[in-house]
């Protein structure tokens, strides 16, 4: 994503705004003519169909005055063919594989090291990631302190948190890329099919031993699988006329069919599924990876008609403008829904029905208005974080302390995205104190500090 150009010093939440604008307009101007806007369209579009997603499928429920939540594809079967829309993850990772190899190329032809690469990439996820968990753990203060269930707290706080799984992974794949890019040089996409393989091996796992922990290998083996799909893209293995996009799109969606139709996997690409079917995400399986496949096919087939449209000086505008927060916009797009469950719906201003009645769905429009204004207004604030690297950031450091910063950070994340409203590890009042503890001590480690000029303050 193009990286913005702001003031240091932004003092009121009306300045940051401006800055931001400024940001946004100087950052669209100043596009290189070699940068790929079709992979920033992608990515923007990916994240805001994410978020939509995930709004419209929210139902927050009070019954005697508890909060609840409800997932609508648990009620809404008739929709589960449509996940196969709405489930981008595949498109976010392709995209990253492209923009990892496009970046890695620029950076190594400079001179900087795979380590320096790997530190700004993580930190680039992770500066975004320390403002959002410190107000989280800030807002569930506040609330215990103001007399708030404590349980009921750490739940609408894990709500909120919810998407951490998707940094968790994405960083592993950011910090294996230089590896990753290596491996592509070596064997192409035939390494993609030794990938496939894997998640093939642990889809039967699962069904012989009957739990998910039987495929824990597919987390990461599916994500890099789809990533190499975008490195293949890059270096235009997957641009030699028009067939490899149709290749892609109908044998994904043939095998997709088979699979979800005849096989043991689920129709739904989104959240769990009823026995004995196999849930397609949690961990991902052959047939979230012939989504993956169809989606490559068809990005690939739209690519002219999407290169024609970028070319509008507005619409090139507007996709800057949300590439400049869009692990902000990912990041908080949960919080609203905490927010206005526990006031609006609450409070009976946003009244509740049955999930998947007319008047369910006709109150979905002013419920996703609300949704949008409050997280508009949260990215106008918190969207300051997303800025290009410090002076300390750009000053060398060993490869063992990146590793070390990104070992740590990865293992404070993963506690939080896995571990629920409590974490893996004891919780201190609430609060997981030691996933926190992890993913601090790998920021600082990874931020460091400036180097000293010899004979003299300042830094290199």
């Amino acid at each position: 994503m193009p990286d913005g150009r702001g003031d240091a010093e932004q003092p009121t939440g009306w300045t940051r705004s401006v800055g931001l604008r400024t940001r946004v307009t100087d950052a669209a101007a100043a596009t290189p003519p070699h940068r790929d806007r079709y992979v920033d369209l992608l990515r923007a579009v990916a994240i805001c169909v994410v978020v939509l997603g995930h709004w419209t499928i929210s139902a927050v429920t009070v019954d005697d005055g508890r909060l609840g939540w409800v997932n609508a594809l648990g009620v809404l079967t008739w929709a589960h063919p449509l996940t196969w829309l709405v489930q981008v993850m595949p498109v976010v990772f392709l995209v990253g594989g492209y923009a990892n190899a496009a970046s890695w190329a620029s950076r190594s032809a400079r001179g900087e090291d795979a380590a320096g690469w790997v530190r700004g990439r993580a930190l680039r996820l992770l500066r975004p990631t320390a403002a959002f968990l410190a107000a989280l753990v800030g807002g569930y203060g506040v609330a215990v302190a103001l007399g708030a269930d404590e349980v009921v707290a750490r739940t609408a706080i894990w709500a909120a948190a919810m998407s951490l799984w998707f940094l968790v992974v994405y960083l592993a794949v950011v910090s294996l890329a230089p590896v990753l890019l290596a491996a592509d040089r070596r064997w192409g996409l035939w390494g993609v099919l030794g990938l496939v393989g894997v998640v093939a091996a642990g889809d039967v796992a699962r069904l012989l031993t009957g739990t998910p922990a039987a495929g824990a290998a597919s987390y990461v083996a599916a994500w890099v699988a789809v990533h190499q799909l975008g490195v293949a893209w890059y270096r235009g293995a997957l641009t030699r006329g028009r067939w490899p996009g149709w290749a892609l799109a109908g044998g994904g969606l043939t095998v997709l069919v088979a699979l979800t139709g005849w096989g043991p996997y689920a129709v739904t690409m989104v959240g769990g599924a009823p026995p004995p079917a196999l849930a397609n995400t949690a961990p991902p399986t052959l047939a979230l990876l012939a989504l993956a496949s169809a989606q490559t096919g068809v990005v690939l087939l739209l690519r002219p008609a999407a290169d024609r449209w970028l070319r509008r000086p507005r619409v090139w505008l507007a996709v800057v403008a949300v590439n400049a927060v869009v692990l902000t916009v990912y990041l908080w797009h949960m919080v609203p829904v905490v927010v206005v469950g526990t006031t609006l719906v609450r409070g009976g201003v946003l009244p509740q029905h049955d999930v998947g009645s007319g008047a369910w769905w006709a109150w979905r429009l002013p419920w996703l208005a609300v949704l949008t204004v409050l997280l508009v207004a949260i990215v106008a604030v918190a969207g300051r974080w997303e800025r290009p690297r410090s002076s300390a950031e750009r000053a060398a450091q060993s490869a063992w302390t990146t590793g070390a910063g990104v070992v740590a950070s990865l293992a404070g994340l993963a506690g939080l995205g896995v571990g629920g409203p409590d974490g893996l590890l004891p919780a201190v009042s609430g609060v997981p104190v030691g996933e926190l503890l992890l993913f601090s001590v790998g920021l600082v480690l990874l931020v460091g500090r400036p180097r000293q000029r010899r004979g003299g303050l300042g830094t290199r």
